[in-house]
């Protein structure tokens, strides 16, 4: 597994999935939707893919002696590495602003705990929809992305109106830290379990679907 890992690192991993994690920057913007960070993290991710197909790396990997198992679980750790740095990188940007007394984000939810918590919930329902999708067929990387990023733009349309009009993420999630700290940290634990079950869920069925692929 260290090896295949190693190989996504060398071999797999798009220049712009690292040229995207300067984006979490835009923490710093005023009245921005902070999610689209996340999605051009997905971005990354279907760059690297799609360059996976034009240069033939699911041919290569599978010459090698892995299973396919494997293979679709070294792509998921590698994700959720790059996922995982996103996030840490985006945390300093966003304590930085909590620094100064800046105005609340009109676009949508602040920045804050509450905001990463729904970050992780967006991310693990993108690595659903789009393996999933994915493996059934790794030549249709482009339908697969369009699934993933509309199920992405359906929650954070979802996530933003409802701190306009929800009076519990108005008045509570949607405040600047350490405000009412306790209900953002429950909305953070939620969401880092729903990443880890929305993203286990995806691998367990991409699995199977890699499996029976006829390659």
């Amino acid at each position: 597994m260290n090896n295949l890992l190693n190989k996504e690192f060398k071999l797999a991993m798009h220049p712009t999935a690292l040229i995207f994690l300067s984006l979490s920057a835009m923490m710093l913007i005023p009245n921005y939707p902070y999610y689209v960070t996340f999605f051009y993290t997905s971005l990354g991710i279907f760059f690297m893919c799609l360059s996976g197909r034009e240069n033939n790396d699911i041919f290569y990997t599978m010459t090698l002696p892995v299973r396919k198992k494997d293979i679709v679980k070294s792509r998921f750790l590698f994700v959720a590495i790059i996922q995982m740095a996103q996030v840490l990188t985006a945390i300093p940007f966003a304590y930085v602003r909590s620094l100064y007394d800046m105005p609340g984000n009109l676009v949508g939810i602040n920045a804050n705990t509450a905001f990463f918590g729904l970050s992780f919930v967006i991310m693990g329902l993108f690595n659903f929809v789009f393996f999933i999708k994915y493996y059934k067929d790794t030549n249709k990387v482009g339908a697969a992305f369009g699934w993933g990023s509309l199920v992405m733009a359906i929650f954070m349309i979802i996530a933003e109106t409802s701190t306009h009009v929800v009076p519990f993420m108005k008045n509570y999630l949607d405040t600047n830290d350490p405000e009412f700290i306790q209900y953002k940290l429950m909305v953070l634990v939620v969401g880092i379990l729903s990443y880890c079950l929305l993203t286990f869920a995806a691998y367990k069925k991409s699995v199977i679907s890699f499996e029976a692929l006829d390659l």
